[in-house]
């Protein structure tokens, strides 16, 4: 409980109820802050202890200075902690290892357990195995639960063996999408005290709570597993960007429109480490749905957070997604009280500012490989045939053709043909057409950044019927799918009667969860994928997802865009990049062409719709019984136990080597000596790249070790459903298919040079197997933004469990840089404005990296000395807060948080 230095606990009562609540008007300075400061003020309020969160902390944030760089650290207490599968899993698979360890150093392992609410949603383990069929989903859930049943016994029995932890079944629907339409409180109530809901997840897109006004963002299973455990989240005051929203939305556009505008702006502005604030008019314009869009895609921005601060839209969205009445009146209630009601005409204090006429936003799509790379749909075509020369090689190099010089001029780009090679193929049911560079093979509404929003939902499906009543239909060699966040879209297309119309063009439904917007494509159709590798063609996937990243939708994809559910399905039906689909037709019809213009909905025509078909019912119905599961999931058998009886015959789940021998006191930190570099690297290497998620390549050293333990390539699965298992998790390393790795010239995927072979080109896991055999310590080289996407802990995981203890880069993402220091890996920072290229580093060097032991005298080095075979520079040292330098002299997070237990 608080120590309560300032005397602001009061009393608030809503109606026949009293709460007791920590003021903010007891602190000077504390009306000025933005919201989101308010909410870490009020944590700090409400947890000071005198130790590790004093008065003084609390005055240094009532006293915020906007201009002022980050350097003071405050202790965060996130109010819960919500999981995904995939990072889930191993996050139990920690826990379940801890509990042994605590039993084996003399300690009560049922000492182990989550503090504060920890919630867990299957949705990251279904693949698109089968579309365009009535019965898609049916048989991709059984398929679900046939590659999955180890991990789902396993999370049965932690559903069990720990204390408020709970789990929501698969097929019920997307993290954060299940986040907001019901298990966020906003305003918590715990046993009569009234406090700001606040939750970091395990996923980086948990900032899609920020659209309803929950502060909470992304990290890596490790931080969540030491928040989960009582343990606060180190972090510094951050710098806060104001962003101005005026205007209304110009008809024809759409949410997702709007966000690739925010991603492109933030990107460009730079807010890394930042927490991004809403407000402005336009905020109170923009329907709640379309702010938790925005709030999703705070990641790409690269911010911390993204948030809109409470106002009548957040009632509203309580109400209809069937919040308790007497909940609402405290959300309101405490946010009034609180000075944190959203007050359009005013303008906060803030760090930095932006603003955006929301009547400027024009459609747009994003691609072909990052978020940021917004491209206005009426040059959407000329962007594509501009990228395209990226993947493909010249023709005299590879026999690509060009369009013979009878083709119109509008197949030129400045003078050049636009490369092509066209290819014939026959399916299997005797379907025959051409494909070529552009063709978009797959096409998928899919992702909670947009299936979460009723408005492009349906219109994504109104436009399905217009194309429908026209004679239009999906191209026989795009695959196509559907799989809203919720069980609460198909309920409502339902209402409306769209859903045949969706089934008639072969967007039927595939699951309730992630499906293509995390890599879980599933397969091409064998002819096409066969023709597309064969040919070398650089075809395309359509998502309504948040990432396209390299070699993340499908092997067989190399471009990818972002789009709203209606492109996506515009796309579908006209089934290439290689079109001006505002003004070319789509398809022809049975009356003629048909164009864009002829079947896309008017705004009226959506509201309509959304205002007649989605009710207040729909979500009660739909989450009355949420954690309880269908007869698949009650099925299952259920370990028993406080230890889990780990089975060494699995491939899923195995014990973590994480503190095998660890003594009960920590070893002093060292210097580096005699290091080699596993992995240079370029910029924007992101979590994909350094943990793929996706499909299990045959061939690759995790495809070796499934083969070796009999697992047939068909029950591969993913990298993602393997988290449990370190041995493959570990082999998966730097394992992506995209990966460039500048120690090879014009290689792709998981090689090295191995440097105990005389530099001979091998797997990254097989020359890390080497290196540790010999003892030599490892350093990843690596550009701008390592790091970048997912909040995947696998990355930093991998990394440190295949050796490398530094990595040397040009700046990082932040969640990846606190998951390295996490794992024990050191994150440090060239200079600034010098790289590995201009220090003439080529990466074959042998390193030395000296000064990390004053880490010993309890002091943090500003910067180290790195020596690499007679160059030397001076790097920064990327640990931040004395928090993070107690988990780096521990050897990680986890091992720090266990002394912990054991010292009580």
């Amino acid at each position: 409980m608080s120590a309560n230095s300032f005397g602001s606990r009061s009393e608030l009562t809503v109606g026949e109820k009293s709460y007791e609540i920590f003021r903010l008007d007891a602190v000077e300075g504390a009306a000025r802050l933005p919201y989101s400061l308010k909410v870490l003020l009020e944590n700090l309020l409400r947890t000071e202890d005198g130790a590790n969160i004093t008065a003084d902390h609390i005055r240094t944030l009532a006293a915020w200075d906007p201009e002022a760089q980050p350097s003071h650290e405050i202790q965060f207490t996130p109010a819960r902690v919500i999981m995904q599968d995939f990072t889930g899993v191993p996050c139990v698979v920690d826990l379940a290892t801890m509990r042994e360890a605590v039993r084996d150093l003399g300690g009560d392992p049922a000492k182990v357990n989550p503090l504060s609410p920890a919630e867990m949603v299957i949705d990251h383990s279904v693949i698109v195995d089968y579309f365009g069929s009535p019965d898609a989903f049916e048989r991709n859930v059984n398929v679900e639960y046939e590659r999955n049943n180890e991990r789902y016994q396993f999370l049965r029995w932690g559903q069990t063996a720990f204390d408020d932890f709970k789990v929501v079944p698969p097929g019920t629907g997307i993290v954060h999408q299940v986040n907001i339409e019901h298990l966020a409180r906003v305003v918590f109530d715990r046993d009569g005290l009234a406090y700001p809901d606040t939750c970091v997840g395990t996923d980086s897109h948990t900032t899609m709570e920020n659209g309803i006004g929950v502060l909470g963002w992304g990290v890596g299973g490790i931080e969540a597993e030491a928040a989960m455990l009582g343990q606060p989240i180190s972090m510094l005051i951050p710098r806060v960007v104001g962003f101005k929203l005026t205007g209304s939305m110009p008809a024809g556009t759409t949410a997702t429109d709007l966000v690739l505008t925010i991603t492109e702006m933030l990107r460009k502005h730079g807010v890394v480490g930042k927490f991004v604030e809403f407000y402005g008019e336009g905020v109170a314009a923009l329907p709640l749905a379309d702010r938790a869009t925005i709030g999703n895609m705070s990641p790409e921005f690269g911010s911390t957070c993204a948030i809109f601060p409470i106002d009548g839209e957040t009632l509203k969205y309580l109400r209809l997604t069937g919040r308790p009445a007497e909940q609402i009146a405290l959300v309101e209630a405490y946010a009034k009280e609180q000075g944190m009601w959203l007050d359009p005409s005013l303008e906060p204090e803030f760090s930095e500012y932006l603003s955006l006429d929301l009547a400027t936003v024009v459609p747009s799509i994003a691609g072909p490989k990052r978020p940021q790379d917004r491209i206005a749909v009426s040059g959407a075509k000329a962007a594509w045939r501009r990228d395209v020369r990226n993947y493909v090689k010249d023709g005299d190099e590879t026999g690509v053709e060009s369009f013979p010089a009878s083709d119109p001029p509008a197949v030129h780009i400045n003078g050049d043909p636009r490369p092509h090679r066209r290819v014939s193929v026959t399916l299997e049911d005797g379907t025959g057409f051409e494909l070529d560079h552009g063709k978009v093979v797959v096409a998928a509404i899919t992702s909670c950044t947009n299936t979460s929003n009723p408005y492009v939902m349906i219109g994504a499906a109104l436009l399905a019927k217009k194309a429908v009543e026209k004679g239009l239909t999906r191209k026989p060699w795009v695959k196509t799918s559907l799989a809203p966040g919720s069980q609460v879209v198909t309920d409502y297309y339902d209402r409306a009667g769209l859903t045949p119309y969706l089934d008639k063009i072969g967007f039927n439904l595939v699951g309730y969860g992630c499906t293509t917007c995390i890599g879980n494509t599933g397969p091409l159709q064998p002819e096409i994928s066969k023709a597309v590798n064969d040919n070398d063609l650089a075809v395309t996937a359509v998502l309504s997802g948040n990432r396209n990243f390299e070699g993340r939708i499908s092997p067989d994809v190399k471009m990818n865009y972002l789009a709203s559910p209606p492109l996506v399905v515009a796309y579908a039906l006209a089934g290439t990049m290689d079109i001006d689909i505002l003004n070319d037709p789509i398809a022809d019809g049975v009356d003629g062409p048909v164009y864009l213009r002829d079947i896309w909905p008017s705004q009226e025509e959506v509201a309509a719709i959304v205002e007649s078909s989605i009710g207040k019912d729909m979500f009660t119905k739909s989450y009355a019984d949420v954690f309880t599961g269908d007869a698949r999931w009650q099925g299952l058998a259920i370990p028993t136990g406080n230890t889990f009886e780990w089975d060494p015959a699995s491939t899923y789940v195995r014990k973590a080597p994480y503190f095998e021998g660890m003594p009960s006191k920590p070893a002093p930190v060292t210097d580096i000596h005699g290091a080699r570099v596993l992995a240079k690297l370029g910029d924007s290497v992101t979590t994909d790249h350094i943990s793929p998620a996706g499909s299990i390549k045959v061939g690759t050293p995790a495809a070796q070790y499934l083969e070796g333990h009999g697992v047939a390539i068909k029950d591969f699965n993913s990298y993602g459903s393997r988290r449990g298992n370190h041995e493959i998790m570990i082999r998966g390393t730097f394992a992506n298919i995209r990966l460039r790795n500048q120690l090879l010239d014009g290689v792709e995927g998981g090689y090295t040079r191995d440097f105990t072979r005389s530099g001979e080109q091998a797997f990254i896991f097989d020359a890390s197997a080497n290196y540790q055999a010999a003892g030599i310590p490892l350093v990843v080289l690596a550009g701008k933004e390592y790091g970048s996407g997912s909040s995947r802990d696998w990355a930093a995981k991998g990394t440190a469990l295949l050796g490398v203890r530094v990595v040397i880069a040009e700046s990082y993402e932040r969640i990846h840089r606190s998951n390295l220091i996490g794992m024990g890996v050191l994150p440090l920072q060239f200079p600034e404005g010098q790289s590995a290229q201009s220090l003439g580093l080529t990466g074959t060097e042998t390193f030395e990296v000296t000064g990390v032991t004053a880490l010993n005298d309890g002091a943090t080095p500003k910067t180290v000395t790195v020596q690499a075979d007679g160059k030397e520079f001076t790097a920064v040292v990327r640990i931040d807060t004395p928090g993070e330098a107690d988990y780096y002299r521990n050897g990680g997070i986890m091992q720090y948080v266990l002394r912990n237990l054991l010292a009580k």
